[in-house]
């Protein structure tokens, strides 16, 4: 395995020289374009990268807390940086054409939409919201370069997800964005622990030593407690919404993010999928070993030994996935009369498997037992 260096991993200058020159060109558009560009009031502190396509800092902008996410796949691949942007131009903001009205765009918006999310009655509504944000100076048109900056968003999996997940308490408000760069609300506690060390080191930690250190520099128990009700809720969020099912396809303590009031909120939602996603990429795909049908970590489905395929239901759902990552993250400093039951309740939940709908109700109620035991420690005291 080959891990990239500091310089690969931070290049946010290169993602902001980039997306200013296509503004400045007229190629792109956008609600923070002018404080990026023009005003310079987009600060951008702390590299939070774990990959070189995907650009993450911690910001400041007009007084608040911010990251700022932008891809760069495409001036990293390329050789020479003086033809960077051009090469991006054609690559990432080629839809849609000169000429297409805003109807044909309404439509294409919708049709993308039912290929990531499934075609579902709710979507019509979503895509609403899309023209919505992409006129952002509420000029009632859609500008080409408007329409190819909301496009260029949509691509990219994590604002997506923000999109379809807004109404949910547990997810990151978006802010702004010009082009395919966008932001949103800074970076939550605990989020990035592993952040104070350099890029370069992070993916190196073993679980053991970053569970160790979540503990050391983590909340006392009963903030614990009360941040993981807030995941559980988000498992709920994901099962079922308004906008389908989604999996959480890299179950780590690196997205266990809160607030300053130890409210949950998901660092990262890059590694969340869509089902119909998911379904997507197992369908008839060949395999010998479940191993071969994993979508991003630790989303894996069955192999079908005989027919050499993958299934299209996981063998873990969400729940059984959060559970194991709690039994890590409650059971220790656990108080002593509640140890036993939370230990039991978590190693049930993590058996938890099969289709989905099939164990709908049993999910249900193992969820509000866990979110019961846990509420009923912290409530009428200080940590409620």
């Amino acid at each position: 395995m080959r891990y990239s260096s500091y310089s690969e991993l931070c290049r946010g200058h290169i993602c902001q020289a980039v997306i200013c020159d296509q503004y400045h060109k007229g190629i792109i558009s956008g609600s923070i374009c002018q404080d990026l560009c023009e005003l310079r009031l987009v600060e951008w502190r702390t590299c939070l990268s774990a990959a070189p396509g995907q650009q993450v800092y911690s910001g400041l902008w007009r007084d608040k807390d911010v990251t700022i996410k932008c891809g760069i796949e495409e001036v990293l691949d390329s050789k020479a940086q003086s033809d960077a942007a051009p090469r991006r131009e054609l690559v990432l903001f080629d839809k849609p054409t000169r000429g297409t009205s805003i109807k044909e765009f309404r439509e294409m918006t919708l049709s993308f939409l039912k290929a990531n999310l499934g075609d579902l009655p709710s979507l019509p509504a979503l895509v609403g919201q899309v023209l919505l944000m992409a006129d952002f100076n509420k000029d009632n048109r859609v500008s080409l370069a408007e329409a190819k900056s909301v496009w260029a968003l949509l691509q990219r999996n994590e604002f997506l997800l923000l999109l379809s997940l807004q109404e949910k308490e547990h997810a990151s408000r978006l802010l702004g964005y010009c082009g395919d760069l966008y932001l949103t609300e800074g970076v939550p506690h605990g989020a990035w622990h592993a952040a104070t060390l350099p890029p370069l080191l992070r993916p190196l930690l073993p679980p053991a030593l970053q569970s160790a250190l979540q503990q050391w520099l983590g909340p006392a128990w009963p903030w614990r407690a009360k941040i993981a009700i807030g995941l559980l809720e988000f498992v709920e969020e994901l099962f079922h919404g308004a906008y389908g099912t989604f999996y959480m396809c890299e179950t780590t303590l690196a997205n266990v993010g809160y607030t300053a009031t130890y409210d949950f909120k998901m660092a990262d939602l890059q590694q969340v999928a869509p089902e119909a996603a998911v379904r997507r990429f197992l369908q008839g795909r060949r395999c010998e070993h479940s191993a071969d049908c994993t979508y991003g970590r630790d989303c894996r489905a069955p192999c079908d030994r005989l027919m050499r395929q993958c299934k299209g239901d996981l063998i873990q759902p969400n729940l059984a996935k959060v559970c194991a990552l709690l039994r890590g993250y409650l059971l220790p400093g656990a108080p002593a009369d509640l140890r036993e039951e939370l230990g039991t309740q978590l190693r049930t939940c993590t058996t938890l498997s099969g289709l989905a709908s099939q164990v709908e109700a049993h999910h249900s109620l193992v969820l509000s037992h866990l979110k019961t035991l846990l509420w009923k420690k912290i409530s009428n005291t200080k940590y409620s």
